[in-house]
């Protein structure tokens, strides 16, 4: 530190001071130099801190309100033991996931995430070409994201009036309308009121921790409860696998689904005061509560769930309402307690919106989409991504009208979400095992694995691999087209009209974020 205030880093063999000034919504002296040394320039302010970076992640993830609206997949692929234990066990897996990712965004904190962690840490003569693809699988996967939560907030709406007027017969095209009005909901908010999101997400996070506790009592106190042994040892084979344990690994996606999504931190991370510090934190933090809060839950769920055929056929659409229902005796009640699961459904929405023009934004400043320029600009006095929130706005919308003529193709597509991820944390975990394998050089962090990085990374990348290739499987062994898990070939579509655009024109405009990076 300079007698004038100054802090001074030396990058490229120059010194650079950067002045001291804590308050600075620019950021402070490390957040600068991070983003110096990435060759960008901060375009947004530094809103966020941890606790409302770590509510927005907890809000985005909101895993005990998703285990409850898709535990239908593991109650039918292996009951409520399945339910139970492939939840617990995909919350270690990505404890150790979440905890590779974290090294790597102190690392490198920046918007990109994993593909421009690849860009960084692949093999030299990889790393244009992998972080190409990994960029598409981020964006369209985040993209994606939004479009399904949008549709599942929509369809929990739909799900209330059938439980209080049981007259009402559901279309699919009201379920559009209600999801293009929680995408529009979502715009608002992440373009109006954008300076006020961190603290709505403080706020938010209240809700989320004290409707966790009201549920959670209520379901204990009123709920007649099924026998220990038979809720924590039954697995079932609904699906008709022929395998307890085939049919189980199957119902693995109700465990997934909840606790994908803690690298939206890191799209956020330019807009994060101590971002190198505050994110490893906030991601593994979030990690261990939201798993916590949603493993109580899927234990209360099995206990309470009564009846399962009656649970799983529910009018409403979704087996938590009626388990509310058959609880309380009243539809009003029920309708209480659902309120608060709709609503987080909703916010989670609005959180991924946010997520999801980040990645669009970073990945077209380093000009890898059509329309480069007008995805990434920043309009002066909003400080957001406008166009590409807008665009968001747009895909969700588009995808949604899909339902109208099947909602067994809009859930195909959607789930294309699951696996872009997935390939996102794989590939960029990879790198890093290669790197730690070949003892290249790792750049310094304020978090680090040390000598038990090679272990987690090797024990994340299996636990991926795994799970990545389970989200392929359809929920039984003989579906029909319309119960046949379509992701496979979306996502090969998808993996070949990346290739094709990279090669016909993204190769020529496409350098990746490693040749904008300032050696330390």
């Amino acid at each position: 530190m300079s007698s004038d205030g100054k802090e001074a880093h030396n990058i490229d063999g120059v010194a650079i001071d950067f002045i001291n000034d804590g308050d600075d919504e620019r950021g402070n002296a490390a957040d600068r130099a991070d983003m110096y040394r990435m060759g960008k320039v901060q375009e947004m302010k530094r809103n966020f801190r941890f606790l409302t970076i770590f509510g927005f992640s907890m809000i985005l993830m909101a895993s005990w309100e998703f285990s409850l609206s898709v535990a239908t997949i593991g109650l039918i692929n292996g009951g409520t033991a399945g339910l139970i234990w492939m939840f617990f066990i995909c919350w270690m897996g990505f404890l150790l996931v979440n905890t590779t990712m974290a090294e790597m965004a102190s690392m490198a904190p920046t918007s990109g995430g994993q593909y421009h962690w690849v860009s960084e840490f692949a093999p030299p003569q990889h790393q244009k070409f992998i972080s190409y693809l990994m960029g598409w699988m981020c964006v369209l996967g985040w993209q994606t994201s939004c479009a399904s939560s949008a549709f599942i907030a929509g369809t929990q709406i739909q799900g209330l009036v059938v439980l209080n007027y049981p007259e009402y017969v559901p279309k699919l095209w009201h379920g559009t309308l209600l999801t293009v009005a929680v995408a529009a909901f979502s715009v608002s908010f992440n373009t109006v009121l954008a300076r006020k999101l961190p603290l709505i997400e403080a706020l938010i996070l209240v809700i989320h921790v004290f409707a966790f506790f009201g549920i959670l009592v209520t379901l204990w106190i009123l709920s007649p409860t099924a026998d220990a042994r038979a809720v924590f040892t039954e697995f079932s084979d609904g699906g008709g696998w022929g395998s307890l344990g085939g049919s189980t690994l199957v119902g693995v996606l109700a465990g997934i689904l909840p606790l994908l999504g803690a690298d939206a931190a890191v799209h956020m991370s330019e807009e994060l005061r101590d971002a190198s510090r505050t994110l490893p934190r906030s991601m593994i933090l979030t990690t261990i509560f939201n798993g916590a809060l949603g493993w109580i839950m899927v234990i209360t769920f099995a206990f309470c769930i009564g009846d399962l055929e009656e649970v799983i056929t529910s009018p409403t659409g979704y087996p938590f309402m009626q388990v509310f229902y058959n609880t309380t005796k009243s539809a009003s009640s029920a309708t209480a307690m659902s309120v608060f699961v709709v609503a987080m459904s909703l916010f989670s929405n609005l959180t991924m919106v946010a997520t999801a023009s980040r990645q669009l934004f970073a990945f077209a400043r380093d000009h890898a989409v059509p329309f480069s320029p007008w995805f990434s600009s920043i309009r002066a006095g909003w400080d957001v991504p406008f166009n590409a929130i807008l665009t968001t706005f747009l895909i969700s919308t588009l995808l949604s009208l899909i339902n109208i003529g099947s909602a067994v193709a809009l859930n195909s597509i959607t789930s294309l979400a699951t696996t872009s991820l997935l390939s996102s944390y794989i590939v960029s975990t990879g790198c890093m095992i290669w790197r730690r394998w070949t003892k290249s050089p790792l750049l310094r962090s304020k978090f680090s694995l040390g000598q038990w990085g090679l272990l987690i990374n090797i024990a994340s990348e299996a636990f991926l691999i795994i799970i990545f290739v389970l989200a392929f499987m359809p929920g039984n062994p003989n579906p029909t087209p319309s119960q046949m898990n379509w992701n496979i070939v979306i996502y090969g579509g998808v993996s070949l009209f990346s290739l094709a655009y990279y090669f016909i024109r993204g190769a020529q405009r496409y350098e990746g974020p490693v040749a904008y990076v300032r050696r330390l």
